[in-house]
Protein backbone atom coordinates (compact mmCIF):
# COMPACT_ATOMS: atom_id res chain seq x y z
CA UNK A 1 0.00 0.00 0.00
CA UNK A 2 1.53 3.30 -1.10
CA UNK A 3 1.33 6.41 1.05
CA UNK A 4 2.92 9.85 1.00
CA UNK A 5 6.06 8.34 2.53
CA UNK A 6 6.59 6.02 -0.42
CA UNK A 7 8.50 7.63 -3.30
CA UNK A 8 8.69 10.93 -1.41
CA UNK A 9 9.67 14.32 -2.78
CA UNK A 10 11.53 15.10 0.43
CA UNK A 11 12.87 13.29 3.51
CA UNK A 12 10.50 12.66 6.42
CA UNK A 13 11.47 13.60 9.96
CA UNK A 14 10.93 10.90 12.57
CA UNK A 15 11.85 10.24 16.20
CA UNK A 16 12.58 7.12 18.22
CA UNK A 17 13.08 6.38 21.90
CA UNK A 18 15.77 4.29 23.55
CA UNK A 19 13.69 3.71 26.67
CA UNK A 20 15.83 2.69 29.64
CA UNK A 21 14.36 0.81 32.63
CA UNK A 22 16.36 -0.94 35.35
CA UNK A 23 19.48 -1.15 33.20
CA UNK A 24 17.66 -2.54 30.15
CA UNK A 25 16.35 -1.04 26.93
CA UNK A 26 13.02 -1.74 25.25
CA UNK A 27 13.32 -3.36 21.82
CA UNK A 28 10.24 -3.79 19.65
CA UNK A 29 9.88 -6.01 16.58
CA UNK A 30 8.12 -4.55 13.57
CA UNK A 31 5.16 -6.48 12.17
CA UNK A 32 5.02 -4.50 8.91
CA UNK A 33 7.30 -3.47 6.09
CA UNK A 34 9.68 -1.80 5.59
CA UNK A 35 11.34 -3.06 8.81
CA UNK A 36 9.36 -6.31 8.97
CA UNK A 37 10.70 -8.73 11.64
CA UNK A 38 13.52 -6.37 12.70
CA UNK A 39 13.96 -5.26 16.28
CA UNK A 40 14.12 -1.51 16.64
CA UNK A 41 13.20 1.34 18.94
CA UNK A 42 9.62 2.60 19.19
CA UNK A 43 9.02 5.74 17.20
CA UNK A 44 7.52 7.33 14.14
CA UNK A 45 6.97 10.50 12.14
CA UNK A 46 6.88 13.95 13.67
CA UNK A 47 3.60 15.73 13.03
CA UNK A 48 3.38 19.34 11.83
CA UNK A 49 3.46 21.76 14.77
CA UNK A 50 4.77 19.12 17.18
CA UNK A 51 8.02 19.50 19.09
CA UNK A 52 10.53 16.66 18.89
CA UNK A 53 10.09 15.88 22.60
CA UNK A 54 6.30 15.83 22.28
CA UNK A 55 6.60 13.59 19.23
CA UNK A 56 8.82 11.03 20.97
CA UNK A 57 6.51 10.92 24.02
CA UNK A 58 3.44 10.51 21.77
CA UNK A 59 5.02 7.85 19.57
CA UNK A 60 6.18 5.81 22.59
CA UNK A 61 2.68 5.99 24.06
CA UNK A 62 0.94 5.13 20.76
CA UNK A 63 3.24 2.24 19.90
CA UNK A 64 3.82 0.71 23.33
CA UNK A 65 1.41 2.36 25.84
CA UNK A 66 4.43 3.43 27.92
CA UNK A 67 4.84 6.78 29.61
CA UNK A 68 8.38 8.10 29.15
CA UNK A 69 10.53 11.14 29.89
CA UNK A 70 12.97 12.11 27.12
CA UNK A 71 16.47 12.81 28.46
CA UNK A 72 18.44 14.05 25.45
CA UNK A 73 19.18 13.40 21.82
CA UNK A 74 21.26 10.20 21.61
CA UNK A 75 21.98 10.29 17.89
CA UNK A 76 20.41 10.10 14.48
CA UNK A 77 20.08 7.74 11.56
CA UNK A 78 19.22 8.30 7.92
CA UNK A 79 17.20 5.58 6.27
CA UNK A 80 17.17 5.71 2.50
CA UNK A 81 15.83 2.76 0.51
CA UNK A 82 15.78 2.45 -3.24
CA UNK A 83 13.74 0.26 -5.54
CA UNK A 84 15.17 -1.98 -8.26
CA UNK A 85 15.35 0.97 -10.66
CA UNK A 86 17.35 3.02 -8.16
CA UNK A 87 14.54 5.44 -7.33
CA UNK A 88 14.26 6.62 -3.73
CA UNK A 89 11.42 4.56 -2.26
CA UNK A 90 11.71 5.85 1.32
CA UNK A 91 13.80 8.52 3.03
CA UNK A 92 13.65 9.16 6.78
CA UNK A 93 15.84 11.19 9.09
CA UNK A 94 15.34 9.66 12.54
CA UNK A 95 16.34 11.55 15.68
CA UNK A 96 16.79 9.04 18.51
CA UNK A 97 16.29 10.13 22.10
CA UNK A 98 17.50 8.58 25.31
CA UNK A 99 14.42 8.27 27.50
CA UNK A 100 13.52 7.07 30.98
CA UNK A 101 10.61 4.71 31.55
CA UNK A 102 8.04 6.25 33.90
CA UNK A 103 5.01 3.94 33.82
CA UNK A 104 3.22 1.14 32.01
CA UNK A 105 4.04 -2.18 30.41
CA UNK A 106 4.53 -2.65 26.66
CA UNK A 107 1.33 -3.43 24.76
CA UNK A 108 1.62 -4.94 21.27
CA UNK A 109 -0.27 -3.51 18.30
CA UNK A 110 -0.75 -4.23 14.62
CA UNK A 111 2.60 -2.49 14.05
CA UNK A 112 4.53 -4.55 16.64
CA UNK A 113 4.57 -8.31 17.20
CA UNK A 114 7.11 -8.43 20.06
CA UNK A 115 8.45 -6.13 22.77
CA UNK A 116 11.09 -7.02 25.32
CA UNK A 117 13.40 -5.40 27.83
CA UNK A 118 16.93 -6.36 26.83
CA UNK A 119 20.28 -6.06 28.59
CA UNK A 120 22.57 -3.73 26.66
CA UNK A 121 25.11 -6.53 26.22
CA UNK A 122 22.52 -8.79 24.53
CA UNK A 123 21.51 -6.46 21.68
CA UNK A 124 23.93 -8.18 19.30
CA UNK A 125 21.88 -11.39 19.56
CA UNK A 126 18.92 -9.66 17.85
CA UNK A 127 18.32 -8.82 14.21
CA UNK A 128 18.03 -5.03 14.47
CA UNK A 129 17.80 -1.95 12.34
CA UNK A 130 21.16 -0.51 11.34
CA UNK A 131 22.93 1.53 14.01
CA UNK A 132 20.61 0.52 16.85
CA UNK A 133 23.39 -0.73 19.14
CA UNK A 134 25.32 2.55 18.88
CA UNK A 135 22.21 4.62 19.67
CA UNK A 136 21.41 2.42 22.69
CA UNK A 137 25.01 2.65 23.90
CA UNK A 138 24.87 6.45 23.84
CA UNK A 139 21.41 6.47 25.44
CA UNK A 140 22.67 4.24 28.25
CA UNK A 141 25.59 6.62 28.88
CA UNK A 142 23.23 9.60 29.02
CA UNK A 143 20.78 7.86 31.34
CA UNK A 144 23.52 6.83 33.76
CA UNK A 145 24.68 10.44 34.15
CA UNK A 146 21.69 11.35 36.22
Amino acid sequence: MADERTYPHRPFLAVSAAIIRDGKVLLVRRARKPALRLYTLPGGAVEAGETLRDAVVREAREETALVIAPVALAGYREVITRDLQGRVERHFVILSFAARWLAGEPVLSEELDDARWVNFSEIGAYRTTEGLAEIVEEAARMSSRG
